[in-house]
């Protein structure tokens, strides 16, 4: 061992003594399931892991970028197949959205995507309106949205355009499903939208600071301490890089492992895993 990897070690070890909390992924991380994100099945070790995190007294929370439900749905949803979780321990980027755009004074949004995203905005006093004519609001909101219209498309553009700021759930191309790689729906959708308008999405979920505020705040815990788990570089690892908090990438979703030492820095684990079970005995007692 070089006195760097020694050191490199030694830093690894201090930082996770450290945590004191965790940041989950859900899809390839804790779970997989379908497309849809139904048939959901515990993978090797997380059923164990987060129980033992719960009895530690380590608080931890579950986000996904998925908005096909509400954080209670999925919460719920977790809860059946063995999870033990809170409502509040749920974050999509429905719940991140809410925080924004409270903190900007958006009373109003467009909402492309399901009662899944519109919900929780809704039980927050935020205006829905409807994807119609030429809309006003303050802001354009997408999701998974796979019944997209042309409809969709000119009303979105004309409340853009109109003023309204654009928001993405995820920029992901991808996310992992027991059927392998699933095409996301907010990516495509904002780029028609930007293409149009001229205008650039925000990210309310993963990998933005916003998001990860907004589980550092559902935790009490300052993002530095935090470790985030995941199974995708370009969310989990690059949120976790950008609040400078404890990145651990696991080889259960979409990315291999031996593709870490390859990955641009911003995108680097500071720790890879086989999978979340592996994490047992390396998170703090």
């Amino acid at each position: 061992m070089t006195a760097e990897t020694a050191d490199q070690s030694a830093d690894l070890t201090d930082r996770l003594r450290a945590v004191r909390g965790v940041v989950f992924d859900m899809d390839g991380t804790l779970v997989l399931g379908d497309r849809r994100n139904h048939g959901l099945t515990p993978l090797p070790g997380a059923l164990e892991l987060t129980a033992a995190l719960t009895a530690r007294g380590l608080p931890w929370v579950t986000f996904t970028n998925g908005t096909t439900r509400t954080p209670e749905a999925y919460a719920e949803a977790l809860r059946r197949i063995g999870f033990d979780l809170p409502d509040d321990a749920m974050l999509t980027p429905a719940t991140s959205a809410v925080d924004h755009f409270l903190a900007m004074g958006h009373r109003s949004a467009l909402v492309l995507g399901g009662d899944g995203l519109k919900e929780p905005l809704r039980r927050a006093g935020v205006e829905i309106v409807a994807p119609r004519g030429k809309p006003e609001a303050d802001a354009v909101l997408v999701g998974w949205y796979r019944e997209f219209t042309m409809d969709d498309l000119e009303a979105a553009c004309h409340a853009v355009l109109g003023g309204a700021t654009l928001y993405s759930s995820s920029q992901s191309v991808f996310f992992a499903s027991a059927e392998g790689r699933a095409l996301g729906t907010s990516r495509a959708i904002c780029a028609m939208i930007s293409s149009v308008t001229g205008v650039a999405e925000q990210v309310v979920g993963k990998p933005s600071l916003t998001g990860l505020r907004c589980a550092a705040r559902r935790l009490g815990v300052d993002p530095r301490h935090l470790a985030v788990v995941g199974d995708d570089p370009e969310l989990e690892m690059a949120m976790a890089r950008r609040a400078d908090a404890l990145g651990i990438a696991v080889a259960t979703g979409l990315h291999p492992a031996d593709r870490s030492a390859a990955l641009p820095p911003a995108q680097r684990p500071h720790l890879t895993v086989a999978g979340v079970g592996a994490l047992l005995d390396l998170l703090p007692m």
